[in-house]
């Protein structure tokens, strides 16, 4: 399910409300995500259940109880509620950066892509993350633990040197347990090699 696809916007962010009578109004809307998907809410107010499918499709629930459909404008959507449409978190992400053999050292392409991954989460105002290391099949399962978690914890001193907050970051390693490309034991694969950075 797409997380932005569909929220209600009122006082309380919920998929379904029940309104007695004499209450603060509501608003629930319905806001595409970006990628053009429309999602579903349902409001209940006085036993009754009402849909609401279509993008932008709004629902009011009055003080005295009344309900009135409409449809709204993003920039009305964005004029009402603009704090809480800025505090949605974006969408999950995640990225693979590859380690020299045997080391906590990045490919040269990898260093490049490090900084299209930190542009990305200069984006996100705060963003949880976490790094996960791998290793391919060459040596024993301490060793390549020991060296997983090195390489995670290699990125997570990265990114919190490029600015991100310590706080924010995560590190695990594990080891010759995830193979990317699953291949007999002690066999040298750079693909395997790697750490994985997954963002929300």
């Amino acid at each position: 399910m797409k997380s932005l696809a569909v929220f209600a916007l009122a006082a309380l962010l919920a998929a379904c409300a029940s309104a007695p009578k004499h209450v603060a109004p509501e608003l629930f809307v319905v806001v595409p995500a970006k990628d053009g998907h429309i999602g579903t809410i349902v409001v209940e107010t006085a036993g009754q259940k009402r849909v609401i499918n279509t993008a932008f499709g709004a629902e009011r629930i009055q003080t005295d109880g009344a309900v009135v459909q409409s449809t709204m404008t993003r920039d009305q959507v964005h004029a009402i509620f603009a704090d809480a449409v800025d505090a949605l978190p974006g969408r999950p992400a995640s990225f693979t950066l590859y380690f020299l053999e045997g080391k906590d050292e990045l490919t040269a392409d990898s260093r490049v892509e490090l900084e299209k991954v930190f542009a990305e989460l200069k984006k996100r105002p705060l963003p949880d993350i976490m790094v996960i290391g791998h290793t391919d099949s060459v040596g024993g399962l301490a060793y390549n633990d020991k060296l997983s978690l090195a390489r995670a914890e290699r990125l997570r001193e990265m990114l919190v040197g490029l600015g991100i907050s310590g706080d924010r970051v995560g590190a695990a390693g594990r080891g010759k347990r995830e193979l990317l490309v699953p291949t007999d034991d002690n066999v040298s694969e750079p693909r395997n090699r790697r750490v994985e950075i997954n963002v929300r």
